[in-house]
C-alpha cells in the first residue's frame, strides 16, 4: 500500500455484535466483487512518512463522493510527497503533518504550489491561518505607536474580521477585499436611510450609529496592507498583497473658509459647509481678543496654535527649555498624546515633527506676558507647585489636557458667536492664512511639520484664495498686453 489504495466503505453495522462493517460490508460489492454503485461513499489510504519519533501512519479521508474525487485527491497528496527527495526526511515528515492535520480537519489538501514555493525557503511549513487568526495574533507582535495599535484593533475588530475573518490567509484576494468595501457601502446607506425614515423607531435604531467614511476605509486598507506584508516578509504566505490591488475613494477633505457668504448662511440655517472650517484672519484675532479676556489661562497656547500651527499635543507637550524667547524660537520635540482619556507624553510621531519653529513678534510678546503670569502662579503655590518641565500649563502648575483644552475651546467659541471649529482648525487657520500671506510653501510645510511639501500643498493650498485671485489677474493681465500689441 505504500502508493495508496482506493475503496468503498459504509456505515453499517454487524447485526449480531453491533460493531461497525467498515469497508467489509457484504453490500459493497457486486457478485463479481466490484464495487457496488448506489451503497457506501468512497474513501482512500496512504502510507505517509513515519512521525518524528518513528512511528508509522496512514492519510485516510472517507465520506467523497465518487471514485473520481478519491483519486485526484490521492494523487494530490502523492504530488505533495513528492516534492521532496526520499532522503530528507525532516521535509516529508513535515508534509506528511501537513496532509495529515488537513484531513482531521476536514479541510482541502494544501495547494502543491504554495508548498513547492515555500520549500525554495528553510521555513518551517505550517499550516496557513484564517484571516481572523493572523490578524488577531499579528497585532500581539506590533512594535509600534500605543494609538497606532488601537487604531489596528478597533478596525481589526469592526472591519476587518466580520467581513473577511473566515478566509484562510493564503486564500484572501482583491475580490474578497472589494467585496468587504462594498458591503461597508451598503451599510452606509441603510444608516442614512434609516436617519431620514418617517419611521421614530428606525430613527432611533441607528441614534450614534456613524457611517464609514473615506478616511477610515483608507486606514481599513491600510492596516490589512501592512499586515499582509509582514505575512509576507515572514514567509507564512507567497505571492503579492491582494490589499495593494484595491483603489478605496477617500480623498481627503480640504478646509472651507468661513467667508462672510458662509457665516450668514450658518447663522441662518445652522448648517456647517464641510467637516473642515477655517477661520479668517479677522475672526481669529477677534477669538483670541475674546479668549485673552474670558479665558487668560488658556489664550497664549491658542495664540500659539493659531499663530504658528503646532498640533494640540505638541502645544500642550511644549518643553519649558525648548522655548527661546530672547532668539524668537522654540522646538517642538514632545507632545501629549491621549490613550483613550489617558495622557501620555512622546516624542513626535515622524521625524518632521520634530522641528524649530520660529516665533513672530507679536506672540514673543504674548509668551513673554504669559512668562511672567506663570511665574506668580508658581509664587503663590510655593512647594505645591509641580516640576512638569513644560512651558504651557494650568495655573496650578500640572499639565493641560489635551481633551480638556479642545472641551474649553468649543464653549468659548459658542459664548464668543463665533462660526464653529475645531482646536485642530486652528492649525489649518494658521496654514492658510500663512500660504495668502505669501509664504513659501516649503517654508509653510516645515513649520507644520509635514514630512513632504505635497501634503500642504493637496489640503492648503486650493483654499488660499489670494493665490488664485493672483492667477486670475496674472492671466487677464496677459490678454490685457496681447491686445495692446494688437492694437
Amino acid at each position: 500500500m505504500p502508493d495508496g489504495s482506493i475503496f468503498k466503505r459504509c456505515g453499517c453495522r454487524h447485526p449480531d455484535t453491533g460493531k461497525p462493517f467498515g469497508n467489509d460490508c457484504p453490500k459493497l460489492r457486486r457478485t463479481n466483487r466490484a464495487w457496488s454503485f448506489d451503497h457506501g461513499h468512497w474513501a482512500y489510504q496512504l502510507e505517509l512518512p513515519p512521525t518524528a519519533d518513528g512511528r508509522r501512519r496512514l492519510l485516510r479521508r472517507s465520506g467523497l463522493p465518487s471514485r473520481r474525487v478519491a483519486a485526484d485527491e490521492l494523487d494530490h497528496a502523492r504530488e505533495l510527497l513528492s516534492l521532496v527527495p526520499r532522503g530528507d526526511r525532516r521535509r516529508r515528515t513535515e508534509i506528511a503533518d501537513l496532509l495529515q492535520t488537513a484531513v482531521r480537519a476536514r479541510r482541502p489538501l494544501p495547494e502543491t504550489d504554495r508548498i513547492r514555493q515555500l520549500l525554495h525557503g528553510d521555513g518551517p511549513l505550517t499550516d496557513i491561518p484564517t484571516v481572523a487568526d493572523y490578524l488577531t495574533g499579528w497585532l500581539t507582535h506590533l512594535t509600534i505607536d500605543d494609538n497606532t495599535i488601537r487604531g489596528y484593533e478597533s478596525l481589526v475588530r469592526v472591519h476587518l474580521i466580520p467581513h473577511l475573518g473566515d478566509i484562510p490567509l493564503d486564500k484572501l484576494r482583491a475580490s474578497h477585499i472589494r467585496e468587504m468595501f462594498t458591503a461597508i457601502e451598503r451599510r452606509n446607506d441603510a444608516i442614512i436611510a434609516a436617519r431620514t425614515s418617517p419611521d421614530p423607531a428606525v430613527r432611533q435604531s441607528v441614534t450614534g450609529v456613524r457611517t464609514t467614511g473615506p478616511g477610515t476605509r483608507q486606514r481599513i486598507r491600510a492596516c490589512l496592507r501592512k499586515a499582509i506584508n509582514d505575512a509576507l516578509a515572514d514567509e507564512l504566505i507567497v505571492g503579492t498583497n491582494p490589499a495593494t490591488l484595491v483603489k478605496v475613494p477617500g480623498d481627503r477633505p480640504v478646509p472651507i473658509i468661513w467667508e462672510d457668504e458662509r457665516v450668514q448662511h450658518w447663522k441662518a440655517t445652522g448648517e456647517v459647509p464641510g467637516p473642515i472650517m477655517v477661520w479668517t484672519d479677522v475672526q481669529v484675532a477677534e477669538f483670541l481678543d475674546y479668549a485673552a479676556i474670558h479665558a487668560p489661562d488658556l489664550h497664549p497656547l491658542w495664540h500659539f496654535m493659531a499663530y504658528r500651527g503646532p498640533r494640540r499635543g505638541e502645544a500642550c507637550g511644549l518643553r519649558d527649555s525648548e522655548v527661546r524667547l530672547h532668539r524668537r524660537e522654540t522646538t517642538i520635540n514632545n507632545q501629549i498624546a491621549t490613550h483613550g482619556y489617558t495622557p501620555v507624553q512622546k516624542a513626535p510621531k515622524s521625524r518632521a515633527g520634530n522641528r524649530d519653529v520660529v516665533l513672530d513678534a507679536d506672540t514673543v510678546k504674548v509668551l513673554t506676558a504669559y512668562k511672567a503670569r506663570r511665574a506668580a502662579w508658581r509664587l503663590a503655590a510655593g512647594a505645591a507647585w509641580p516640576d512638569t518641565g513644560l512651558f504651557f500649563v494650568r495655573p496650578d502648575g500640572r499639565p493641560w489636557h489635551p481633551i480638556g483644552v479642545s472641551q474649553r475651546f468649543r464653549r468659548l467659541i459658542r459664548k464668543a458667536g463665533l462660526p464653529p471649529i475645531r482646536l485642530h482648525d486652528l492649525r489649518h487657520s494658521a496654514a492658510t492664512l500663512a500660504l495668502d500671506a505669501g509664504v513659501d510653501i516649503k517654508v509653510v510645510s516645515e513649520q507644520l511639520g509635514h514630512s513632504t511639501t505635497t501634503l500642504t500643498r493637496d489640503t492648503y493650498q486650493s483654499v488660499s484664495k489670494q493665490l488664485h485671485h493672483d492667477a486670475a489677474d496674472a492671466v487677464a493681465n496677459k490678454i490685457k498686453n496681447g491686445r495692446r500689441q494688437t492694437g
